[in-house]
């Protein structure tokens, strides 16, 4: 196990820090939290992010050196590689390639989900709910018995799509999006990922307000739905 201490920065929203966030819970590792505010980037912030976003894992060695590593997917592998404690990834490569790919599919399903909070009216709104109700049919097809994705383990797929699940925990109580309506096993996935103490943590307490916030700050049809 690495004795490196670890750093994650971080935004309040960002779904991809929650991953990395989720991971290091979910492995017993501790570390910080640095937040930014990505609408006004800190100097010592750009020159640490090579592509301009969250998160990073600044990782400080014990000769005193610090190496930082971007991108949510190669954090969680880099906690697969160098921390012990609960494997994230099964162990079959077959298995743990289709994960992989679940994985990429969830971030697919970010893409859908940010054009779905930002739309600006009905039709740009229907279009993303379709697309999202889609997407998530796939899911409802692969998912088992549960209570995890792949069934009684725990698995990055799982650290993936808890901040997804958690907008909706905000959307639904502004207006009923029944995005997940005729998805039992994927509501059953949905409860079992709330509840659990890694994912609880990976947002600050005011995670809601602030949501609710941004969705203000962009006009949304969410909010405007909820008043029609």
């Amino acid at each position: 196990m690495s004795d490196a201490k670890l750093v994650l920065v971080s935004h309040h929203l960002c779904p991809y820090v929650q991953r990395a966030a989720i991971a290091l819970a979910e492995k017993g590792v501790p570390f910080e939290r640095r937040f930014v505010d990505l609408s006004a980037k800190p100097d010592w912030f750009l020159a640490m992010s090579p592509l301009g976003k969250v998160p990073l894992l600044i990782v400080r060695q014990d000769d005193g050196r610090e190496a930082v590593i971007f991108e949510s997917a190669v954090i969680c592998e880099y906690l697969e590689e160098t921390q012990s404690g609960t494997p994230l990834h099964p162990a079959d490569p077959l298995t743990r390639a289709r994960h992989r790919g679940w994985i990429e599919f969830g971030s697919s399903i970010l893409s859908d989900l940010w054009g779905f909070e930002t739309a600006k009216d009905d039709d740009a709104y229907g279009a993303k709910r379709s697309a999202l109700i889609d997407k998530f049919g796939h899911i409802e097809a692969e998912l088992d018995a549960g209570p995890f994705f792949a069934g009684e383990r725990f698995s990055l797929v799982d650290a993936v799509f808890a901040p997804i699940f958690r907008y909706f925990d905000v959307f639904d109580t502004i207006t009923p999006t029944a995005v997940f309506d005729g998805v039992p096993r994927i509501t059953a996935w949905r409860q079992m990922l709330a509840g659990r103490e890694s994912v609880r943590r990976a947002v600050t307490e005011d995670y809601g307000d602030r949501l609710k916030l941004f969705l203000e700050k962009h006009d949304a049809w969410l909010l405007k739905k909820a008043s029609l």
